[in-house]
């Protein structure tokens, strides 16, 4: 039987390994320190922990973001995985002062570190949501906008205020230009003006928008309805949904058309055809192949 993966996107690896259990129940810290992570109930949570900069997106927070994106993405037991924050500020955005002592030279490689970042958030095999609470600005609203999902509470708020200090948000717009109508980019880029939670799930920059005490639930609720289903239909699916949005519509067909057929011959797409015929829950693999 031919893997879908191997045909059309190229291979996917998928790991046979044992759940790595140390993850399970202890929180891991980033290589630089500014990050928390957990793994529970499928989901791993990821959390941005640096208050004194009001969790900057710094060269050093990116790397520690960068590194628990990617560390877990062949985990059988991660089916989601969540970006959150401690404080009353989701993310700050880029650290000037950094950026101002690097000079242009270094700080090409801070703007480098961040567009691997928002890279691996779109290539890694599961969803990854940003859950928000506070203020999203700058390079953190950027990062909202690269997520596949993103909840946040009433009080949230996000802004893209660059050109106030004489740096316009051009690679924030990037992901926000792709995640919001072209009026409403061009609104928040131009004016740097921050907009409400309601405008932003109005605008689609949000999936969600819930009460302070609700964000748990609705995060919890979105990764057990994502843990359902199969890891890997969901992380093929995912693939070809950032795939065809940068093409015409009539290749985007064509190739969707053989996505669609090669994800039946998998063993998840026969499995969960088979289970619809027999009126029963179906029992996924997630990619994993047993052993002859």
């Amino acid at each position: 039987m031919t893997f879908l993966g191997s045909t059309i996107f190229g291979k996917v690896k998928h790991s046979n390994a044992i759940t790595r259990n140390i993850y399970l129940s202890s929180k891991i810290y980033g290589a630089n320190g500014l990050t928390k992570t957990n793994i529970k109930n499928g989901m791993k949570s990821i959390v941005m922990n640096d208050l004194k900069t009001r969790n900057c997106l710094s060269n050093s927070m990116m790397e520690d973001l960068i590194e628990d994106i990617s560390v877990d993405q062949d985990n059988p037991e991660v089916r989601c995985m969540v970006l959150s924050a401690v404080g009353p500020v989701f993310s700050s955005g880029h650290n000037l002062r950094e950026l101002a002592a690097k000079g242009e030279k270094g700080s090409a490689a801070v703007f480098a570190t961040c567009s691997k970042l928002m890279n691996t958030i779109m290539e890694a095999p599961v969803p990854v949501l940003a859950a928000v609470k506070g203020v999203a600005a700058a390079a953190g609203c950027q990062l909202v906008a690269a997520c596949d999902l993103a909840v946040c509470t009433k009080g949230s708020s996000f802004s893209t205020p660059g050109a106030s200090w004489g740096l316009f948000c051009s690679t924030p717009g990037i992901p926000l230009a792709r995640a919001v109508p072209r009026k409403m980019a061009a609104y928040m880029l131009f004016t740097g003006e921050p907009i409400s939670a309601q405008v932003a799930i109005q605008a689609g920059l949000v999936s969600s928008v819930v009460d302070d005490e609700k964000l748990d639930e609705e995060v919890a609720r979105i990764v057990e309805s994502i843990s359902k289903k199969s890891r890997e239909v969901v992380g093929l699916g995912k693939k070809f949904f950032y795939k065809q949005i940068e093409m015409d519509i009539n290749s985007a067909y064509r190739l969707g058309e053989s996505v669609m057929v090669g994800n039946i011959g998998i063993p998840d797409g026969q499995e969960g055809l088979r289970s619809f015929a027999e009126k029963r829950t179906p029992k996924w693999t997630h990619g994993l192949r047993s052993k002859a």
